[in-house]
């Protein structure tokens, strides 16, 4: 593995990070297009499958077994206290909607914090066997079925107007900043001021970002467990992360990463 860490704490917890993603991913494939696949409805109305809780499960054993006083937050199992300092925070399928549609764009999420602070990021597209990973100072690398694994960096334009924008679902504007008029007039500038927009979103709009394919990607509806992972990635990869006032957080309910060189300018159009 070509990364470094910026501290003998890291490195291991991010080979314990890819191992266990890897698993999880493997186990996401086992359930992905099977007919018999039971769709739920969470209390948010959003859908949850078995594959999610299977996934989930093994990233919570596997990172609690390597690191048993490491807290552990997933989407799908909730919080575990811990007492290190360091929390894992997961989503197992950040995309359910498309897995449960045969959609190949859904993505495996693994984040660790300390603090306020990423340290490790992990984002698996397990259909399309694709991976980027990330570590606090070691930088950012890019994994394409068996290919050694490759530096990854954002993009370097410096112009919306020639950049690709993703979203996960740009009609969830309307439900941000109170209300749906103020979400679609901030949907239709950024539309206006996009090269190209796509909404090929949740995890792999990040990847995306982070190997230099796309210019941004905007979620208005953002949970911790979907942005501890890309924040790490896209930082490492050169790029930048923070809520929707431009703030490096990833609890604001909303998120916001591009190659760094345009992310003022989409600021103004969200907040115009």
């Amino acid at each position: 593995m070509p990364a470094t860490a910026s501290t003998p704490d890291v490195a291991p917890r991010l080979s314990a990070a890819l191992a266990a993603t890897r698993l999880a991913a493997a186990e996401t494939l086992r359930w992905f297009m099977r007919p018999e696949l039971a769709v739920e409805e969470k209390a948010d109305h959003s859908p949850v499958t078995a594959a999610d809780r299977a996934a989930e499960a093994i990233l919570r054993r596997e990172l609690l077994a390597a690191f048993p006083h490491d807290a552990f937050l997933g989407e799908e199992t909730g919080a575990t206290p811990g007492t290190s300092g360091y929390e894992w925070v997961c989503d197992p399928i950040d995309g359910t909607k498309s897995f449960i549609r045969g959609v190949p764009l859904y993505a495996t999420l693994v984040g660790c914090r300390r603090g306020s602070a990423g340290v490790v990021g992990v984002i698996a597209i397990p259909a399309l066997s694709e991976l980027i990973y990330a570590s606090a100072g070691g930088g950012a690398w890019h994994v394409r079925g068996a290919a050694e694994p490759a530096t990854a960096r954002v993009s370097s334009r410096g112009r919306l107007g020639a950049g690709l924008v993703c979203s996960s679902d740009f009609t969830s504007f309307g439900r941000w900043s109170g209300g749906t008029a103020a979400g679609d007039a901030a949907r239709a500038r950024v539309e206006q001021a996009a090269g190209i927009v796509r909404t090929w979103g949740d995890g792999y709009g990040y990847l995306l970002v982070a190997t230099g394919r796309a210019e941004a990607m905007i979620d208005p509806l953002m949970n911790p467990w979907d942005a501890a992972a890309v924040e790490t990635v896209v930082t490492e990869a050169g790029g930048r992360f923070s809520d929707w006032q431009g703030r490096p957080r990833i609890d604001s309910g909303d998120g916001l990463a591009t190659n760094g060189l345009v992310h003022d300018e989409v600021l103004a159009l969200l907040d115009e």
